[in-house]
Formats: C-alpha cells, structure tokens, sequence
C-alpha cells in the first residue's frame, strides 16, 4: 500500500512542460525574418571564417604539402578543382597577393557561403553547372562560366567544386572541363587534410570538418589542359580525368596529414 493510498490522497502525475503557444507563434513569425536578415548573416560570417582562421592556424602543414600561393603564382592563372565536403578549409590558404574567384551555387543556402569567402578577401561568382548543357542554363551555369573566363582573361585564378551539388559525389561534372576549354588554362586538382576532422556521414558529400591542434596537408596535382576543339568524346575523357586526379590527390593529403610525425632525433 503506498502512502497516497494510507492518505486518502491520489498522487498528482508529473506536470508536463509545455512551451507556451503564445512564444512559439513569436519564432516563427521571426524566424523567416531572422533567416533573410543581411546583419545576422553578416554575422554567421564572421563567426565562421574566424573559426576557420583559428583552426587553420592551430593546424601546421606537414612536410611535402604543396604551396599555394607558389603554384598561383608561378602557374596562374589557372583553375583549381577540389571535391564538395572537402572545401571548407581553402579560403585560408590563399594568398591576397594572387586574387582569385570561387564559383558559389546561386541557392540561398549557399549565400553564407559567399559571405565567408568575403571575409577572406576572395571574389565569387554565383553559379552551379550540371551534367547536361540544359540543365547549366538552368542554374546560370553558363552565365558562370563566362563570368569566371573573363576573372581568367583578367589574370585572377579561380577555385571550382568539381562534383554537382546533390548529384554524385566524387564525380566531375563537365563544368570546369568546358571552362578550360573556353578559357585556354590549365586545370590544377586540389585537396586539403587534416589529421583531426569530423565527417558528417549523413551528409550526400560527407562534408569533412577540421578541427584544430593537427596537422594538415595540401596537395596539388599536375596540369590537365583541354584543347578548343576536343569534342564530346574527349570532353567525357578529360572529366574522367579530372575526377581521376582529384581522387588521386585526396587520397595523397589523406595520407600525409594521418602519417605520424617522426620522433625528434629518429635517424634518417
């Protein structure tokens, strides 16, 4: 027998807690307002790329990490491939003493994404191609592409994710191989490791996030050029290529930022 029994009393259950209707109404009517608001993402900016800065200076690149900002300037102008998901570290290693211009997707979603690369003193252009022509008009991929000749033909590099958003990952698209062919310059592939990361598994691209205190590594690849008049069969080729090279380089930052450093004093 319990002692709300012996009392007569019948225990009161748990009260629950509810969030007041009232301040629910309140978010969302300031949630879209907040989401469209240029001072709050603004502001998501600056707390983004000042967390990509520390951790880009708590990670050291290793030995044998190529250099950036000697390839842009020995090799540019050229444009510089790299995957989706493993992108988010780039902004930090360029240099302001060879400009240079990323292709953003024109989503909204992607807008903080152009604002970041601002804070970092790189230029955009908004765009995303797909795999066919159609659908690259379809998202201004052509407008981007000659937006990004003409930042070419101005003498400033340019950076471009390879792979299509939401398409298959790991995959280049024809995108940046009609931009060399356009354009005349060579395409670099590009990739960025760190030893301490976190991979959102969930994500399509599973986006890659560094963490700081590591080691990071930064490979480039060799050059792949695309002549004016290749043709559909070659265009196929050369996207195979590029994606081929891209792995390549990958697997090779991976494998440089994960190797563990010598002990002090080891012989050689």
């Amino acid at each position: 027998m319990t002692l709300s029994q012996v009392s007569g009393k019948r225990k009161a259950p748990p009260r629950r807690r509810h969030t007041p209707r009232a301040l629910k109404e309140v978010w969302r009517s300031l949630r879209g307002p907040l989401a469209n608001s240029h001072l709050v993402k603004h502001g998501l900016a600056f707390l983004v790329s000042g967390g990509l800065r520390f951790v880009g200076r708590t990670n050291r690149l290793v030995e044998g990490s190529s250099d950036l900002a000697s390839s842009m300037a020995h090799d540019g102008p050229a444009i510089y491939a790299v995957w989706h998901g493993q992108h988010l570290m780039y902004p930090t290693l360029y240099s302001k003493e060879h400009p240079i211009d990323v292709m953003v997707s024109r989503s909204d979603d992607a807008e903080l994404n152009a604002l970041v690369l601002e804070q970092f003193g790189v230029g955009t252009v908004r765009g995303s191609g797909g795999r066919s022509a159609k659908r690259s008009l379809e998202k201004g991929g052509a407008r981007a592409l000659i937006a990004l000749k003409k930042s070419l033909d101005a003498g400033r590099s340019v950076a471009m994710v390879a792979d299509i958003p939401n398409g298959t990952p790991r995959d280049a698209g024809l995108g940046i191989v009609t931009l060399a062919r356009i354009s005349g310059r060579p395409i670099f592939p590009a990739a960025y490791a760190s030893s301490r990361r976190k991979v959102i598994e969930r994500s399509w691209d599973k986006m890659t996030i560094s963490l700081p205190f590591g080691r990071s590594a930064m490979v480039i690849g060799d050059p792949i050029h695309v002549p004016a008049n290749a043709d559909e069969s070659q265009m196929e080729r050369l996207r195979h290529a590029v994606t081929q090279a891209l792995d390549a380089v990958t697997s090779q930052a991976h494998a440089l930022a994960d190797a563990k450093p010598a002990a002090k004093g080891a012989s050689a």
